[in-house]
Parts: structure tokens; sequence; C-alpha cells
């Protein structure tokens, strides 16, 4: 079709009118740079995703992410500021503006995705809800459980999902509700509570800090689907982009064999056009976000690839021991993918 000159005219104005919007970073990102760090919201603590280590440093797979954001943003990993939140109010502090973004074992879910005001970016983590118990009580499957004392978190999918799978059994469980896991966790452990019902990668992270971890089964049946995300407010697509794609890296270097010991490297001599886009070398990528070239290289160098990050906090050789299963790339069987980063 041939255009008229008029026609030309007022497309090319309208496309300069959206090229000139898409230049301004976005509220949140002006308002971190303007404070010179990132306000990250994690957990109060649970081992392998966020928890102080002897002395006092956060450690953890949701606290590396939040120091690799302020990498990407800042090409400096201590730009950041961690604020632990409870479930019950991890949300809240999200929409109130404490936190920029939240990297705390958050399910996406439909209704917290339309009726919060919140937006899920990419998942980073794929879990699924389960039971611990004593090994002395000889259960081997969660509808052996009748009666028992379940302990819960509130504010949590796992309230949902366990009074779902008992009513749909039609078994009876008397819930006892804490605000934060190490609660639970020490009321398990006094006995208080027959079971404790989660996601399995905070089982296996409860279960590393007992006294006698050996002593404690997580019962192999799972019961929901728990794909965790990063969590921002609704209302910035550049600040959503800015998370998203920074999340989508961290995964698409270890697609590529991108590390932190090698990333230098592969910088200078890489011909694979995907490595060079990723790590700067050729700066579309960076100039899309309103980020440096090197955003990427910067993140990666920091805080390493997504299969460096789960081996040093969750992976084998870690107290937690849990296995990747689902968490391994797709090429391996697992169900993480890295969407092109062109």
């Amino acid at each position: 079709m041939k255009w008229h000159k008029p026609v030309r005219a007022a497309l090319a104005a309208a496309f300069v009118a959206l090229a000139g919007t898409a230049a301004q970073a976005g509220p949140i990102m002006d308002q971190i740079r303007a404070r010179g760090a990132l306000n990250c919201g994690i957990n109060t603590g649970v081992a392998g995703f966020a928890l102080p280590d002897a002395r006092g440093v956060w450690q953890g797979l949701d606290v590396d992410l939040c120091r690799g954001l302020a990498a990407a943003i800042f090409n400096d990993v201590s730009k950041v500021r961690f604020i632990p939140l409870s479930s019950s109010t991890r949300f809240t502090a999200l929409g109130s503006g404490e936190v920029d973004v939240l990297f705390r074992t958050s399910t996406q879910t439909m209704l917290r995705d339309t009726t919060l005001g919140l937006r899920h970016t990419v998942t980073y983590f794929y879990d699924g809800h389960g039971f611990i118990v004593r090994n002395s009580l000889g259960v081997q499957r969660v509808r052996d459980m009748a009666g028992a004392t379940i302990c819960l978190i509130q504010g949590t999918t796992n309230e949902q999902v366990t009074a779902d799978y008992f009513r749909s059994v039609n078994v009876q469980f008397r819930p006892v509700v804490f605000e934060r896991t190490d609660q639970a966790a020490a009321a398990l452990q006094a006995g208080r509570c027959d079971s404790f019902g989660t996601d399995a990668s905070q089982l296996a992270a409860v279960r590393s800090t007992m006294q006698t971890p050996s002593d404690w089964t997580i019962l192999p049946e799972r019961f929901s689907k728990e794909p965790y995300a990063g969590y921002i407010r609704r209302g910035d697509d550049e600040w959503f982009d800015v998370v998203r794609w920074y999340t989508t890296a961290i995964i698409e270097a270890e697609e590529l064999g991108v590390t932190s010991a090698n990333a230098e490297e592969m910088r200078r001599t890489s011909t694979n056009a995907n490595v060079r886009r990723l790590l700067g070398a050729t700066p579309e990528l960076g100039q899309s976000l309103k980020l440096d070239a090197a955003w990427a290289y910067n993140a990666i160098r920091a805080i390493g690839n997504y299969g460096e990050l789960y081996e040093r906090t969750m992976g084998e050789r870690t107290p937690v021991a849990l296995p990747r299963g689902p968490n391994r790339l797709w090429t391996d069987g697992g169900l993480l993918y890295a969407l092109p980063m062109r």
C-alpha cells in the first residue's frame, strides 16, 4: 500500500513521540538511581533463599538475585538494601513503595497478578507444596495424617492448598498458623505440630536446620504448582522490563555457558552473536533497557549464572542439598528456559 504524504508524516511524528517516551527510564528506576541503592524485599529467614550467616551477612538465591540486579544497575553489588518481609506483609510493603522489587519465594498466581496492583515478572524457581514429618510417626503418605496438627504460614498459598487437599479426601486436620517459617520450624521441632506444610524447597531448608536432620522425611507427594518470580508494582513498564530481562539474562548465561569466571574472556573473544549481545560486546540489549551495555556482564561477573547460584545456595554440597529437579535447564530435562534475548 502506498501512503500519502500527510499520513506518512503523521506516522513519523507518532513514532518520534513514542521513541521519546521509551527513552525515559521510568519512575522507579529514577528513584533507585537518586537513592543510590536498590530496596529489595526478601524472606525473614529460609536457608537457601535468604538467611544471615554467622557474620550477619544475608546469603541465598533470592539475596544473590537482589545483588545481581544492583550490579546490573550500578555495577556494584553493595548498592542494595535488604528488607526482610513476612508472607503476610510482603505484598503490602511492595505496593506501598517500601521495596522496589520482591525476590521472596513468591508464587505467581492469577489473583495476585490481577487484584493486588502488582506484576510478576519471569519464573526463576519451580516448586510444589509438600509436607515434612518426623520419621517416628511412620507416615508414608499425606492421607494417613488424619487428625494431624499441621504447621502453616499465614498469607501463603500453602494454607489454601493444604485445606483444599484434606477437604478433597474427606480427612480432618488441625492447622496451627505462624507468621514466619522459623517459628513454624521451631514448633515442629518442639512437637507442637505433627507436620509442616509448605513448598518442598523450604521443607528441605527447614530439615537442614533441625537438630538431627535425618530424623525427618519430606513426603514425596506434591500438591500444587509453585512457580516463583520477582514481583514489582504495576504501572512502570520500564522497571518491569529491567527486572524481567535481568532474571532472564541469568538463565541465558547458563544456557550459553557464560560463568562468573569466563565472562570477561567470552566478552572479548566469543564470536557467538547471542553471547556478544548478552555480554554487551554489542550494545543493543542495554540500550533497549536504558542501562549500560555491560549490564548483564556486570551481573554475571558479580553473582554467576543460574546454575552457579543454585549450586552455591541450595545444591547437593550445601546443607539444604536440594536436587535441581524441574529447575534444571530445558536442555537437561528441566523447566528453566530463557526467552530469546535478541
